[in-house]
């Protein structure tokens, strides 16, 4: 990992990521969370102060020293407590359901092993549990996907891996998660930011 991605990315993706906008997408995602709580991605914390009264604990896995860094302020004020225990979606230090919920916000897209993460939280996840998920993805719009995949690999290159053609629904039922909530949209913008605003938001059950 070069200096760009170790220590100025995660100072980019925690103003983009972190724009009030954003806001009302994560509150979604998080909507119905409950108990213990895995979130793969966790960033600079981004989501606390938008958990349900219902959690009790947040498992953060983050694999950024400099994101989490930045998270320290948001998490001393978290009203549940918050702790890093991974660094890796795809290889989760926890054991067969152990978790109640979980949570994952713009960060399917720059997960290397995507497909081992998802696998990894159904593998997690008590019975019952579900998974909350806020993330931007491939547009079903022909022109904007023709642009998503050229500026796929600069995108790559510029922020940490980061993937403007991963389709987000089909990620989750290749890996056996039945989504049952899904609101799909473009977010508000000029028709030019269209490659980096379809947003997925829902909640799958494994």
């Amino acid at each position: 990992m070069g200096l760009w991605e170790a220590r100025v990315v995660p100072h980019i993706v925690d103003r983009t990521c972190g724009l009030p906008q954003l806001e009302p997408l994560r509150a979604k995602a998080c909507d119905g969370l409950r108990g213990q709580v895995v979130e793969i991605g966790f960033g600079s914390g981004s989501n606390i102060g938008l958990y349900p009264p219902e959690v009790t604990e947040i498992i953060a896995v983050e694999p950024s020293d400099v994101a989490w860094q930045l998270s320290a302020a948001r998490r001393s004020r978290s009203p549940v407590p918050v702790s890093r225990v991974g660094l890796d979606g795809a290889h989760l230090p926890l054991a067969d359901a152990s978790v109640d919920t979980a949570l994952v916000t713009f960060s399917l897209c720059t997960i290397p092993d995507v497909a081992g993460a998802l696998g990894e939280l159904r593998r997690v996840l008590r019975p019952g549990g579900t998974i909350g998920f806020a993330e931007h993805g491939l547009s079903p719009d022909a022109g904007v996907a023709r642009w998503q995949h050229r500026l796929d690999g600069l995108q790559q290159r510029l922020f940490g891996g980061c993937h403007l053609t991963r389709d987000i629904p089909k990620l989750l039922a290749d890996q056996g998660l039945q989504v049952e909530l899904l609101q799909q949209d473009y977010l508000p913008g000029p028709a030019a930011s269209k490659p980096w605003g379809y947003v997925s938001v829902g909640r799958a059950s494994a």
